[in-house]
């Protein structure tokens, strides 16, 4: 045997070494050899050793193996299977081993199986044959990806990791999404059962810029779904009772699975009673049976309930209950109008804020009750028919306007608590539910008040008296100056015509100012009455001397005048004056009289004298009668 043939076989012996073991071949007789004959010479020098040429010997056993080219695709045969590798025959003189880790994608791999390998090299350093799976599937996988979607085709993946919202799937080589929504038609809560697992899969986007593929579980299950929809939703009726499996919980409803086609139960048909969220009835994988309330077969939609199962609680009343009954509940919902009871599962009565207090002011129902609150109430209404109640909690306590006459009789005094304003008064409460109202004159006797913030406050105590009182209308008229004597009676004789009193000018206005004229006592001084002695106008602030010059109890008006205080005076020194010269006339005139009178008796020296006089006086009363002119005209 030739020393290259003997290297050959060796080198496949050394291969069939490492590889698995594997079946043994059966032996092959061996034919006899004449030793007198043998050609031991050719032997050594490996020639002519079988008849034919070395040379023609290495060309037939080359014919027998397959030629490979580096970086060539082909397709071979699994021959052999380890924990770490795979043995792969693609008919060349030796065997590729491929580790088996390439093959993660396909855990059903057996021998025998065909599989696309690529040509890493004819011979490494000890004579194997180099293969690749992997880059095989890399240089064939877009091709393949994209005949997957044009075909519709199914095909495995292997789901290597988790990733933000889904899965990363290895197919054909290449990293593919797997959203959280394609993996089932149910709700997953958890991935991580799915990592390290292979599982069919459709192509059913490809991004060929970016060469992003998305692959979906889920459509080959809706594809099996449908035909059983199809079936299941042929069969449904109203009224019908199935039984299904919580599939989903949200805030608005539940979603049951009937066996291949969804189902949702409505938040408001789960319980005849309030239900803040499903989880409070129902929880996850759980089994019931609903009814069928109504189904759309165009859009595969199917209303069901479940409170439908069970009688209403309103036809398991108590027959015997009635209005004026004491109910006891809990609060289940509040408003500012009101707070629901639920007396019984499914049975409700309102209770309006109006009811909550005897007090008439305006209050929100949070201030009385909170939600989760037990409570009893009266039964005000009853309709067994609409299914609605009304109830009340004041009338648990007696009405306060009963024996009004009796604890506040007209005269009483007491003291409230201002609740609100208006422009015409100040509304008080005295005691829960008594309210009343002081009329903006009643509030002081002296003290003009434009608006009751001027005397009092939201909040503030008061102290009354009862004025009036009407127990029909339950309205009670009070009053705060009554608290006091009228001063009036005394201020007529303080506050006399003409009489002067220092005041302050407190507020001017168009017409006007307001004088104080001490102890909460005002008067008005028109503003021709508020020019002073120089001819200025008092000011706000200033102190002056005011006389009286109109007093009115019933009005309770008090009318002053700062300019009369010395008008009047200059006015009566003129009038002084002019008495006294009406009195020096007087008697001028009497002496006239006198004179004349006693003439026949006088002497010619007499009446000469007399002339005298005569002519004196008359220039006297010339000269005063241009000065009483103009002090008539300054009159």
């Amino acid at each position: 045997m030739s020393n290259a043939l003997i290297a050959k076989t060796n080198n496949m012996t050394t291969n069939n070494e490492n590889q698995p073991e594997m079946k043994a071949a059966e032996p092959v007789a061996a034919a006899p050899v004449n030793l007198d004959t043998f050609d031991w010479e050719a032997y050594e020098h490996d020639s002519n050793l079988y008849g034919e040429s070395k040379e023609e010997i290495a060309a037939k056993y080359d014919q027998t193996l397959s030629n490979v080219q580096v970086g060539e695709v082909v397709e071979g045969t699994v021959i052999g299977l380890t924990k770490r590798e795979v043995v792969v025959n693609i008919g060349y003189k030796s065997e590729g081993i491929i580790p088996i880790s390439e093959f993660r994608y396909n855990p059903e791999l057996a021998v025998g199986e065909k599989v696309e390998v690529y040509v890493e090299s004819a011979e490494d350093k000890k004579g194997q044959l180099v293969l690749s799976h992997k880059k095989a599937r890399q240089l064939r996988s877009w091709d393949r990806v994209n005949e997957a979607l044009e075909k519709d085709e199914v095909i495995k993946g292997y789901i290597k990791c988790r990733t933000k919202g889904g899965m990363i799937v290895d197919v054909f080589g290449i990293e593919a999404f797997l959203p959280g929504s394609q993996i089932d038609v149910k709700p997953i809560r958890d991935y991580d059962i799915y990592v390290d697992k292979t599982m069919e899969f459709k192509v059913v986007k490809i991004n060929q810029e970016f060469r992003n593929v998305v692959v979906s579980h889920k459509a080959l299950i809706e594809a099996e779904l449908e035909a059983q929809k199809k079936e299941i939703m042929s069969k449904l009726e109203k009224g019908q009772i199935l039984e299904g499996t919580v599939k989903n919980i949200t805030s608005y409803g539940v979603f049951i699975d009937l066996g291949g086609v969804d189902g949702l139960i409505h938040i408001t048909d789960l319980s005849w009673g309030r239900v803040n969220h499903p989880e409070e009835i129902v929880h996850l994988d759980e089994k019931l049976n609903v009814v069928i309330l109504d189904f759309d077969d165009a859009k595969k939609r199917i209303a069901l309930g479940l409170k439908q199962l069970s009688p209403h609680p309103w036809d398991a009343l108590d027959p015997n209950l009635k209005v004026g009954d004491k109910v006891k509940g809990r609060v289940v919902v509040m408003a500012d109008y009101g707070a629901f009871i639920e007396i019984a599962p499914g049975v409700e009565g309102l209770i309006h804020v109006s009811e909550m207090s005897w007090s008439q002011h305006l209050r929100s129902a949070q201030e009385f009750m909170k939600v989760g609150d037990e409570v009893e109430a009266v039964i005000l209404t009853l309709d067994r028919e609409d299914r609605k109640m009304s109830l009340g909690i004041k009338q648990l306590t007696p009405d306060p306007w009963e024996n009004i006459e009796v604890k506040y009789p007209v005269g009483t005094k007491t003291t409230a608590k201002v609740r609100n304003f208006t422009n015409f008064g100040v509304f008080v409460e005295i005691e829960e539910g008594i309210d009343g109202l002081i009329h903006i004159s009643d509030l002081s006797w002296t003290k003009k008040i434009k608006h009751p913030a001027e005397f009092t406050q939201i909040g503030a105590d008061i102290d009354v008296v009862v004025l009036e009182i009407d127990k029909d209308n339950r309205r009670l008229s009070l009053g705060h100056k009554q608290l006091e004597d009228n001063p009036w009676n005394a201020f007529e004789q303080q506050f006399a015509v003409d009489s002067v009193h220092k005041g302050t000018v407190s507020e001017l206005t168009d017409k006007g100012a307001i004088i104080s004229l001490g102890d909460n006592v005002e008067g008005f001084a028109p503003a021709k009455q508020l020019v002073k002695e120089d001819g200025t106008t008092a000011k706000a602030g200033e102190t002056l001397d005011f006389k009286v010059i109109e007093f009115s109890k019933a009005t309770k008006r008090i009318l002053v005048s700062h300019t009369r205080t010395f008008d009047d005076t200059r006015r009566q020194e003129a009038q002084a004056e002019r008495a006294e010269r009406r009195k020096a006339d007087d008697a001028a005139k009497d002496s006239v009289k006198k004179i004349n009178a006693s003439v026949e008796k006088t002497t010619l020296g007499d009446i000469s004298s007399l002339a005298e006089l005569k002519a004196k006086m008359e220039s006297a009363e010339q000269a005063k009668a241009p000065k009483a002119a103009e002090e008539a005209k300054a009159e």
